[in-house]
């Protein structure tokens, strides 16, 4: 018996490790466009596993955007270890990637939107993720999280036709 719980623990921690995060993967999954080729409105939001133990039963989310013509990318996040360093939550950035690894876990496109009617919907994306009342606050459970942000930002802009999956957890979290 104390040789199987000794196993099983051994699997448990293995099975929660994926490294240092500091070494971990952080290259492109070759999911977003190329801006260089790609002169459309682009917006998408994607999906990975969280780090650790936490990629059992949840996943991290963002939102990308590139208005037409634009030369990259600007990301949407909210990231709860920037309140440590008294930091907001929500990180609003240029970048080249935007499909990046989430610390080794591959990115899935949970939504793609291009061309015609984007420009709106980026600008309205926009306009709700920088109204968006928790950019200071931020809880793995139940929230506000890395999830609560797009899913709050989906039921702004509805036209967005955003639905995240069981696994983003705090996606409904309401004050």
């Amino acid at each position: 018996m104390k040789t199987r719980l000794m196993l099983l623990c051994a699997v448990f921690l293995l099975g929660c490790s994926q490294g240092d995060w500091r070494s971990a993967s952080r290259a492109s999954a070759g999911l977003a466009p190329d801006p260089a080729t790609t002169p459309e409105a682009v917006l998408q939001v994607y999906g990975a596993s969280a780090y650790g133990w936490r990629g059992w039963f949840a996943i991290h989310t963002w939102i990308a955007a590139k208005p037409a013509n634009a030369e990259r990318y600007t990301l949407y996040e909210v990231i709860g270890w920037r309140e440590r360093r008294g930091l907001p939550v929500l990180r609003i950035e240029p970048v080249d990637s935007p499909d990046r690894y989430w610390f080794g876990a591959k990115p899935e496109l949970l939504l793609d939107r291009r061309g015609a009617g984007v420009e709106e919907l980026i600008q309205a994306v926009d306009q709700a993720a920088r109204a968006y009342p928790w950019k200071h606050e931020y809880r793995v459970f139940p929230g506000p999280n890395s999830n609560t942000f797009p899913a709050w930002v989906g039921a702004q802009v509805p036209e967005l036709g955003l639905e995240l999956p069981f696994r983003a957890i705090g996606s409904g979290w309401t004050d």
